[in-house]
């Protein structure tokens, strides 16, 4: 640390590090070229991406709407951890061999940790919801998860927004409020058990969702793919089972020989790898914001398995909300999507995550050593050359 950053207190260094990096101008161009970006194939990307997401987070909502009267909010996410913690610690494991996810564990053991456990409770808060509030409530509550993550984005990951990424988020919010209204004017008031007690939850896990999402993009920007996922489901699945054995462990004997609760299991559960799966990949392409702005969506697809399971009827204003959420979507990806402070995972992070975690010193280490200290016997990099970079 440089003489004059030792000097400043820990609360000017805070403000130094969420003061806004400077924003390049925007570029003077036609809206026929500002419009190019429909065309961009990494947009198209994050937008089929984005919907298939939405599609999986729909699977969710339709399954745990079906299990709601067996009150299983924990036993539902349990085998999804566990499913992804052997896929992905296996994965990683290949890729490292055995001493590097060890070196990984201990390294970032306590942050993963914290991160499975928002995920957990987030996850159980959202679902227990379900049992008490409305279906309408639900629906607008979860977007909370939104404003949430872009003001984390904006702290944590130091990500800076033009304003009409900001009026991108509220159309496609108001595409999602005008659901609701559709709903409240066709007299579709699904019951509520405890409306505040419902509503409360689903704020609360739509908060530690957010809070989860952009814990997650922060890791996956800075390591792998197969780490995060798998140091993140590995901790979940153990804080997962406590909790059930504690809560639910009645609930689970008796889900044991419900052959239709255990087929919703199934589907939720493959809908579930999915998202934890893909969900990274999309954080680091576009963002947590863009991955939250494309699950809106889910409310739409959600009417059309509700038309022949839930007994839904379709008003006109409908695909009008999905459209709107679309534009919602298009506008913010008008100007380029907002690279984070932070930075990306890109081949330079790569190598330099990998020399850090196996203890490989750089050139660059070695030539700024001081001549009369006797180099270390750090292990040489044809021993520690792993799986990353034979594939």
């Amino acid at each position: 640390m440089m003489p004059e950053e030792q000097e400043k207190t820990k609360w000017q260094r805070f403000v130094d590090y969420v003061k806004p990096p400077p924003m390049p101008l925007a570029e003077h161009r036609t809206l026929k070229e500002r419009l190019q970006f429909l065309k961009d194939p990494k947009f198209l990307k994050v937008l089929l991406l984005g919907q298939f997401l939405s599609l999986c987070i729909t699977g969710t909502n339709v399954t745990t709407t079906l299990l709601a009267a067996n009150a299983m909010p924990t036993t539902q996410t349990f085998f999804n951890y566990l499913i992804v913690a052997v896929v992905y610690n296996t994965v990683a494991i290949y890729k490292r061999g055995f001493k590097g996810w060890l070196y990984q564990f201990r390294r970032r053991a306590l942050f993963y940790f914290i991160l499975a456990f928002i995920d957990v409770e987030g996850n159980y808060f959202v679902v227990k919801a379900y049992q008490y509030t409305s279906l309408l409530s639900a629906m607008l509550l979860d977007a909370w998860t939104t404003p949430v993550v872009m003001i984390l984005s904006f702290f944590c990951l130091r990500a800076r927004y033009r304003w009409l990424q900001y009026v991108g988020v509220i159309i496609a919010l108001c595409g999602l409020a005008l659901l609701v209204v559709s709903d409240v004017l066709t007299g579709k008031n699904y019951g509520a058990v405890d409306a505040v007690k419902g509503d409360l939850f689903c704020i609360l896990g739509a908060t530690l969702y957010g809070f989860s999402n952009v814990g997650e993009e922060f890791m996956i920007r800075k390591h792998p793919h197969y780490e995060v996922v798998g140091m993140l489901s590995f901790f979940a699945t153990f804080i997962n089972f406590v909790q059930l054995m504690i809560l639910e462990r009645h609930e689970f004997a008796e889900f044991s020989k419900d052959s239709f609760s255990i087929g919703m299991m199934v589907v939720y559960t493959v809908c579930m790898f999915c998202i934890y799966s893909l969900g990274p990949i999309m954080f680091r392409m576009a963002g947590a914001v863009v991955f939250n702005l494309s699950l809106l969506t889910s409310d739409f697809y959600g009417l059309i398995f509700g038309l022949g399971l839930f007994g839904y009827t379709v008003t006109w204003l409908y695909p009008v909300a999905y459209v709107i959420v679309i534009v919602g979507i298009a506008a913010y990806h008008f100007f380029p999507v907002p690279e984070p402070g932070i930075g990306g995972f890109d081949k330079e992070r790569q190598e330099q995550e990998r020399r850090e975690l196996f203890g490989i010193r750089s050139e660059t280490d070695i030539e700024s050593q001081p001549s009369d200290v006797q180099p270390t016997d750090a292990p040489a990099d044809e021993v520690l050359t792993t799986n990353d970079e034979k594939n």
